[in-house]
């Protein structure tokens, strides 16, 4: 993407590009993800379903697990796409993920095939939540 361009349109874009090499062939229900850290990089990931069911993962796990590789340790935003008329928020899980590379004002846009639906803030997501700052000391 552009450095111009709009950077919810660029994370959104990101997302919508992981979504279509999604794996997902049992579900059909291809999500995308893509993060921003606070040095504006751009990491994104899509779902990846397994015959051996749960061993598959989500488009959230895809994205942080891209982050990480690149040494990266701070998520400051993340777009999660996904098809269909209800929201696609993060799972459970993804949402304790997030956090750990997040805090309670990290922004989570949720959007479908057209654009962003809904943004949130983590902590409306993962109200009262458990973070590393629990286990310092």
């Amino acid at each position: 993407m552009s450095r111009n361009a709009d950077p919810l349109t660029e994370l959104f874009a990101a997302a919508r590009a992981a979504q279509v090499k999604a794996h997902a062939p049992y579900s059909k229900f291809r999500v995308g993800a893509a993060l921003r850290t606070p040095d504006g990089a751009i990491y994104a990931g899509g779902n990846v379903e397994n015959a051996a069911y749960p061993e598959g993962w989500c488009a959230e796990t895809s994205a942080i697990a891209a982050m990480a590789a690149a040494g990266e340790r701070r998520i400051a935003e993340i777009c999660v796409v996904g098809d269909g008329d209800a929201l696609c928020t993060p799972c459970g899980g993804c949402r304790q993920r997030i956090r750990e590379f997040a805090d309670d004002r990290t922004v989570v846009h949720v959007a479908g095939p057209e654009g962003v639906r809904a943004t949130f803030r983590l902590s409306a997501l993962l109200p009262e939540s458990f973070g590393p700052g629990h286990l310092k000391g």
